[in-house]
């Protein structure tokens, strides 16, 4: 099956003819009205490519945790958001997506801010246009500042034809 521009990417392709700094406050605010949660934390979304989605989310007192990290829970939004954001990149509009399960691993503590970067490979690809209905593992590195791996996540989607 040829793949298709679905409406997020549509909607995203309309704010390249925008000069930069204009396409990056409409892109945040475009995804952070569709994921309100994203916008609340403060999420940005600085690379959303057909092949690789790029988050970074800053460490802000308001998602902060006792010792000064950015909270467990907020860690766990960027992940989520950044391996949907993959999988949403190529999903056809008739079809739904749905987070199976999530697993995180703290595998040391962050310092300063984190970047999420998840993608999707071409078989994946291939499954999720050929498949009416199905789920796959998206992989998804979340680094800090230093660019030190944090977290190591397990990210099950799933998706249904719409009804």
């Amino acid at each position: 099956m040829t793949e298709r521009p679905n409406r997020l990417r549509r909607r995203l392709a309309a704010l390249e003819a925008l000069p930069g700094f204009l396409r990056k406050a409409l892109r945040n605010r475009l995804l952070g009205r569709a994921i309100p949660f994203t916008g609340t934390a403060g999420i940005e979304f600085p690379e959303l490519g057909e092949d690789r989605v790029t988050l970074h989310l800053a460490n802000r007192r308001k998602v902060r945790n006792h010792i000064g990290g950015v909270h467990a829970a907020a860690v766990a939004l960027l992940a989520e958001t950044a391996s949907g954001l993959a999988l949403g990149m190529h999903i056809p509009d008739d079809k739904l997506p749905l987070l199976k399960s999530m697993t995180l691993r703290y595998v040391r503590r962050s310092s300063g801010g984190l970047v999420a970067i998840a993608q999707l490979t071409d078989s994946q690809i291939a499954e999720l246009l050929d498949h009416e209905r199905g789920d796959m593992n998206i992989a998804v590195e979340v680094r800090d500042a230093g660019n030190e791996e944090t977290v190591v996540c397990e990210m099950i989607w799933a998706w249904v034809l719409r009804k």
